[in-house]
């Protein structure tokens, strides 16, 4: 599933390349996961930002032009509606830039006429003629309308820890929430609610680079300090390494990531830890594959 690095990769592509469109038309696949995607049409793409795994389109009414569509920087926008977008587990969004004809009408009369593959779930028409589309083959994906920082119908949003890279995550947070939970360290932060964005990938590389165990209920002051600031860093590596592609993912122009290329932990299992030369232990915890060294993740 794409995690934080690969769905921030994806967003860092299309901001530049949808800011200021106007969407003028909509098809989706036509089931309840997906047939929102429809509602944007007549909205102004204002911007793109982040929130853990999800991707988070801001629209705008269509009388808004685009040359005083908001800078990326600001931090107040005028929105109308958000699209939401969560790309599940094999999610991918990209843009078709082949004309669908010479005008307006024909533009419109080929985008709704095109032959759509079978893993095509929503297709959105630009004012220039591109065409945003997502494909999602397993159906994980989900898209939604809604009025701007109204995710009560999105649970998951809604209940979202801090973004990783934020003040308001901390050693304190961190070190408070697995004393206070007895799921364990890695179940705490697969959860979501203490931190944004994590996955399997990332929790297990964070934890190992850290010396802490999947199922550690304690942690000291000090160690917490060394968990926030190697999730951080494991999250910058992805994100600079473009995603880990370890089968489905791709980014909005249709490449791998290569952060693939170092991990040190996730999917290492029976290989030497290449800090201490230890065989890597793989167990399953909370139903994922989990990877973590005896020695130097030894539970305290």
């Amino acid at each position: 599933m794409p995690e934080l690095p690969e769905v921030e990769t994806i967003r860092a592509q299309l901001q530049p390349l949808l800011q200021g469109s106007l969407i003028v038309s909509a098809w989706s696949f036509g089931t309840p996961k997906f047939e929102q995607a429809e509602h944007a049409a007549g909205y102004r793409v204002i911007d793109l930002r982040r929130r853990g795994k999800y991707l988070l389109v801001g629209l705008a009414d269509a009388t808004v032009s685009p040359s005083t569509v908001a800078s990326t920087d600001e931090v107040t926008r005028d929105l109308d509606r958000e699209l939401v977008i969560h790309l599940g587990m094999t999610g991918k969004l990209s843009i078709d830039s082949r004309p669908g004809g010479s005008s307006p009408s024909k533009i419109s009369a080929a985008f709704a006429s095109r032959t759509r593959p079978p893993h095509r779930r929503a297709e959105w028409l630009l004012d220039d003629g591109r065409v945003l589309e997502f494909t999602d083959i397993r159906r994980f994906g989900r898209i939604a309308i809604v009025e701007p920082g109204g995710y009560f119908e999105l649970p998951t949003l809604h209940a979202l820890g801090p973004e990783p890279f934020s003040d308001e995550f901390t050693p304190e947070l961190l070190r408070n929430a697995i004393r206070s939970s007895n799921q364990g360290a890695k179940a705490l932060l697969m959860s979501q609610r203490v931190v944004a964005g994590l996955g399997n990938i990332y929790v297990d590389e964070a934890l190992w680079l850290a010396g802490v165990h999947p199922k550690a209920t304690n942690i000291t002051r000090q160690r917490a300090v060394e968990l926030r600031d190697a999730i951080r860093e494991v999250l910058e590596s992805g994100i600079r390494n473009g995603g880990t592609t370890l089968r489905d993912y791709r980014d909005a122009s249709g490449a791998t990531g290569s952060n693939q290329h170092q991990l040190n932990c996730y999917g290492q299992a029976g290989l030497p830890c290449v800090r201490c030369g230890t065989q890597m232990k793989k167990s399953v915890i909370g139903g994922r594959s989990t990877t973590h060294c005896p020695l130097c993740q030894r539970r305290r």
